[in-house]
């Protein structure tokens, strides 16, 4: 009998058993899944028996007198219970991969042991590469303990007082079951002759790279972890077909960067080339955060402050790829033949921002100590009734508390948008020259409310200060000083006002782009963003005649195109300031577009949505006028097909998506968005 059959036979037993005591189905299994995981859908019956999952743990590393690696591995599934290698005796069977690497130097970085020839079959150039383990063999200790004997024999000059790591990405295939994958990463440092703890080499985190990547996945998604990924991407391995280095720390640098190296600039791709002649291309990788942040990914490890304690020319030249140490060429002329003397110049920290200094030369500078700070109350707003013309009241101070005066300000605006429910319309002031005096000014907003407007309106500000910077080399930097944007809620009868719902999390926003700032830096809030991105809002007032029709710009609409990017299959080009055109096709966005909860308040993404959503206006779409479900999902499902799907659900009458993908629907939003 097949083992998936003899499944299905003890699922319908034990469901057939627990209907005869009368138990409800699901007060008998509790699954421990949430309703963005796909397990939390699949059969409970079925989950609970195979109790999808991987934990595998490496313990007991050993090299033996034959100069082979020794690890014993421990795998269970999430609550413990011991899995069979093989999927014999437990469900699915765990398929196991090792990388044996060791560590010349406590401040370099690994060198593997487990390598392979790759030879290339563009330019028939062969490398040498890190790789998984072959030719090792298996013995069972005892339910769920193996060990495992690696194929590759160290060379005999190997040092047994260096530290070595084992590295483990594993995976469990439950597919028989439609339970997909699971995958388990593990490494372990050891001293083959204990002389010593070993080394622990972290430079950054895994939970670093997750703020974006959500999570971390490489190499068919089994490699998950970063302390895995050094063992293999090291200065020995190199892509035979370009000839780039997948060193780890010159390969994240440069994709990082993106379209933003020098080279890149220059004219040069930045490329890898792959299984089965993959071409993988960085040049147009855009950092959603400022590159100078370094810190972003070097914390919480134990060596994180290496970048700023031992800086070297090929860390460094990896985004400074313009840089020739050998001449001098883009560094003042200094030649650097070792990284003996790069400390000379580049202290990890110096006396002022902007200097010489590691940290110093990636100061950001809307980030800078010496910045005053611009910040923003609305204290208040009068005569805010329909057919008048409201006064809003208002304090500028630094962030000492001293006050600052809208007269000195390069930019200060006003916003009044209504009504709360879905923004219709605004007007936007220039309220430099509102009066009053101290920390407190006021400024009557030049347009009435409409007569007949019902309801509640939000006011918001913006504004900024050049404030001129100077550097330790005596010349000076003009940084943008810009407040947070606040909104202030008012109700036009006097009622209690209906503030916008919430819906976007802005640290969600936050944990990619690390301070949300658009239009110049000024605009870092969402829920200001959406008082001019309204359902009707287009890019028509930069849009070039010859360019026609308009585009979009509703902020659902834009924000799901942008960050689908790459995978959207027509073209989404607004023009913006100086009637530019600002092409988001080639975004590629580092995190998993089916985690809706990443930006949404968990909830704001579910079907239906409120009958006061209106419909978007969007000329270069498949259907030109959407309402608002339709408006939504068409943002990142842009085929023809989904288009179809969608009018065919819709009439006069209202949007009948709710049906089937309403939180109880056979197709729920969460459902067919879960992982």
């Amino acid at each position: 009998m097949r083992f998936g059959v003899l499944i299905t036979a003890i699922a319908l037993l034990l469901f057939a058993g627990w209907m005869l005591a009368g138990a409800p189905r699901e007060q008998q299994i509790v699954q421990p899944f949430s309703a963005h995981d796909k397990l939390s859908y699949a059969d409970p019956f079925l989950v609970d028996f195979v109790r999808p999952g991987l934990t595998a743990k490496l313990e007991d590393p050993t090299i033996g007198s034959d100069r082979r690696i020794r690890v014993k591995v421990r795998i269970t599934d999430p609550k413990g219970l011991p899995l069979d290698r093989a999927g014999v005796t437990t469900p699915g069977a765990v398929s196991m991969s090792f990388i044996g690497a060791h560590l010349p130097d406590p401040d370099g970085q690994y060198v593997a042991y487990t390598v392979r020839t790759q030879t290339s079959p563009i330019t028939s150039v062969s490398a040498v590469q890190a790789a998984g383990d072959s030719g090792g063999t298996w013995e069972k200790l005892s339910d769920g303990l193996y060990q495992y004997t690696f194929g590759t024999v160290l060379p005999t000059s190997y040092v047994r007082s260096e530290t070595h790591a084992i590295g483990l990405y594993a995976t469990r295939d439950l597919t028989e079951f439609d339970l997909d994958r699971q995958y388990a990463n593990d490494v372990i440092e050891f001293v083959p002759d204990a002389s010593h703890p070993p080394e622990d080499r972290a430079i950054t985190v895994t939970t670093n790279c997750n703020n974006c990547h959500d999570p971390l996945t490489a190499h068919g998604e089994v490699r998950r972890d970063v302390r895995l990924c050094v063992l293999c991407h090291t200065a020995q391995t190199v892509d035979p077909d370009t000839g780039n280095t997948a060193d780890f720390k010159v390969m994240i640098h440069k994709i990082h960067r993106g379209e933003n190296l020098p080279s890149v600039q220059a004219g040069k791709p930045y490329q890898f080339i792959g299984f089965g002649g993959a071409v993988a291309d960085f040049s147009h990788v855009r950092f959603p955060d400022d590159l100078r942040n370094c810190e972003r990914c070097h914390s919480g490890a134990a060596q994180s402050l290496h970048f700023m304690t031992k800086p070297s020319r090929v860390a460094c030249g990896a985004c400074h790829d313009n840089v020739d140490f050998a001449t001098g060429a883009n560094h003042q002329g200094i030649v650097q033949m070792t990284d003996t003397q790069c400390r000379t110049c580049h202290l990890p920290q110096g006396e002022l921002e902007f200097d010489l200094s590691i940290k110093g030369a990636h100061t950001v500078p809307t980030e800078s100590q010496s910045l005053p700070g611009v910040v923003f109350k609305i204290l208040g707003v009068d005569n805010g009734t329909p057919g008048n013309q409201p006064t809003v009241r208002f304090s500028v101070t630094d962030k000492k508390g001293l006050p600052i005066s809208p007269s000195t300000m390069n930019g200060l605006s006003l916003i009044m948008a209504g009504p709360t429910v879905d923004y219709t319309s605004y007007v936007r002031d220039d309220a430099r020259q509102a009066t009053g005096g101290g920390t407190s000014f006021s400024w009557t907003m030049s347009r009435p409310i409409a007569s007949d407007f019902k309801g509640s309106m939000a006011i918001g500000i913006e504004g900024y200060r050049n404030v001129a910077l100077t550097k330790f080399d005596n010349s000076t930097i003009t940084v943008r000083d810009a407040g947070f944007n606040e909104i202030f809620y008012f109700d036009t009868a006097g009622n209690a006002p209906l503030a916008r719902r919430d819906i976007i999390k802005l640290d969600g926003c936050n944990s990619c782009h690390g301070e949300l700032r658009a239009h110049g830096g000024s605009r870092m809030n969402t829920e200001y963003c959406i008082l001019c991105h309204t359902p009707t809002e287009t890019d028509r007032a930069r849009r070039p005649a010859t360019q026609q029709p308009v585009e979009s710009i509703h902020f659902k609409t834009m924000i799901h195109k942008i960050h689908t990017g790459k995978e959207l299959q027509r073209d989404f080009t607004v023009y913006g300031f100086g009637n530019a055109a600002i092409n988001f096709n080639e975004i590629r966005f580092p995190g998993d577009r089916r985690d809706c909860v990443k930006c949404h308040v968990d909830g704001t993404q579910q079907l239906p949505l409120l009958d006061t959503n209106l419909p978007s206006l969007s000329p270069r779409d498949w259907l030109p006028t959407m309402p608002p479900e339709t408006a939504s999902c068409l943002s990142c499902h842009t085929s023809r097909a989904a288009a179809v799907h969608a009018q065919l659900n819709s009439s006069s009458l209202g949007e009948a998506c709710a049906v089937c993908h309403g939180p109880k629907g056979d197709f729920a939003v969460n459902k067919v968005h879960a992982r």
